[in-house]
């Protein structure tokens, strides 16, 4: 059984345990992730995608899901809709994430006035993720998604992902691991921004 495989029925196996300690009665189970009780940290992160990098093979409309911001308050991701968005999903372990997020930075830092930026951690605590985010250079949103709900409607396969996110919330690409000059030129290739000439 090769690696992809195996890391798939893990994915899908401590999903569906907590669904089920989560609708059998174990309230406690949900209210100690959702209150950043729990900080999960993976043995041998790894990087894979099965999709085509700019091919969204899951869904064409950005999800509504609730994920928590950096100060504990629940959102509903839809909100985010309005603005071409790039939504990169992480978190600290993963070296693959950490080989691209100063990337992530840099770009933001050239064209988040027109391109909003939204990091969304499955996995680690509020602490975790945004002492990280700082050492990373990230000054963009950063959300937590303890129990999955976005990651999972996103059909989220590894880590990192990242989605392209039209104005009108229709996901208009995808990709893996990205530097700095795939970035924009995702961006270039996806949203009509005036900065994007000059990336």
């Amino acid at each position: 059984m090769n690696r992809i495989v195996r890391l798939r029925l893990f994915a899908v196996a401590t999903g569906l345990v907590m669904v089920g300690l989560i609708a059998v009665g174990a309230p406690e189970v949900r209210d100690a992730i959702v209150n950043d009780e729990t900080d999960a940290v993976l043995s041998n992160p790894g990087e894979y995608q099965l999709s085509e990098e700019g091919e969204v093979a899951t869904r064409s409309v950005f999800p509504s899901a609730e994920v928590i911001d950096v100060n504990g308050a629940m959102v509903d991701s839809a909100e985010f809709i309005g603005a071409p968005m790039v939504v990169n999903l992480w978190f600290a372990a993963c070296p693959p994430c950490q080989r691209e997020m100063p990337d992530f930075a840099a770009v933001h830092e050239r064209v988040g006035d027109e391109v909003r930026f939204v990091g969304i951690n499955p996995v680690d605590s509020t602490s975790a993720m945004t002492d990280f985010a700082d050492r990373m250079g990230v000054k963009y949103e950063l959300y937590r998604d303890p129990l999955a709900e976005l990651t999972d409607a996103l059909g989220t396969l590894g880590f990192p992902y990242t989605v392209f996110v039209d104005a009108d919330g229709d996901i208009v690409g995808d990709a893996g691991v990205l530097n700095e000059d795939e970035l924009f030129g995702f961006i270039n290739e996806y949203f009509d921004i005036e900065g994007g000439s000059d990336l």
